[in-house]
């Protein structure tokens, strides 16, 4: 039976992995994931790319949050992003400036190869009973999306209760006519929820609330069944 859980009210994009995104109407969903979403990463000379933490695959690089990037528009396929300073303006020479940024001169802004630029899945959904659960739990610390950075926020109905996103394991959805995701599992949180960006300040009762809650999970990755395009306000129905 099919069940609505929700309505659409913000689609997030982040072409350059670790930086901050950029907030749309509507976009294409193919099978890799959001067109264009985390597309391109900063890569140093060891093939790792930036991020907040450090694994196999990722390189700790402090200060990457306070930037920005968006697709260029009226471009079909996505070519190299526009970074985004501090201030908001666009650089001209993403690595040059990246290398400056960084004080490291092994940096580049690359485009993904064989190697993925996800940590895990390619979409991520959050609903805003769970995000209200959180700012609950810190009433003292600024909190959005942005922290946790998803792809889709699903406003719920009053009364929702937090991690409802839980129920949707192994469950396929569907947004509007034609896309349709399989939810997979949540996602495992590290210190990038902590960290500081843009207006929002570095706090460590963050990751530490849902360590004591939720196993360090929160959101709910999926997989692309059927690719389509997704707008804010579309219904987002569990098949």
């Amino acid at each position: 039976m099919a069940d609505n859980v929700g309505v659409i009210e913000r689609l997030w994009r982040y072409p350059i992995k670790s930086t901050g995104g950029e907030r749309l109407r509507s976009v294409r969903v193919d099978r890799r994931g959001l067109v264009g979403d985390r597309l391109y990463a900063v890569r140093d000379g060891e093939g790792k790319f930036g991020s907040g933490k450090n694994t196999r695959r990722f390189r700790r690089m402090a200060g990457l949050l306070h930037l920005g990037s968006r697709c260029p528009q009226g471009v079909g396929e996505p070519g190299p992003p526009e970074l985004i300073d501090p201030q908001g303006s666009v650089v001209t020479d993403p690595t040059a400036y990246l290398r400056a940024y960084l004080g490291r001169d092994d940096v580049e802004l690359a485009r993904e190869g064989e190697i993925s630029h996800f940590d895990q899945l390619p979409i991520s959904v959050l609903t805003t009973a769970t995000l209200d659960w959180m700012r609950h739990e810190v009433p003292d610390v600024p909190i959005d999306e942005r922290r946790f950075r998803p792809n889709i926020l699903v406003r719920t109905a009053p009364g929702t209760p937090p991690f409802v996103e839980d129920e949707w394991i192994g469950r396929e959805a569907y947004l509007g006519d034609t896309l349709r995701i399989e939810f997979q599992r949540s996602s495992e949180r590290c210190a990038m929820t902590n960290q500081a960006q843009q207006d929002l300040p570095h706090s460590p009762l963050i990751l530490r609330a849902i360590a004591a809650r939720h196993d360090n999970r929160l959101d709910m990755l999926a997989t692309v069944v059927t690719p389509g395009t997704v707008h804010v306000g579309q219904s987002l129905v569990l098949a």
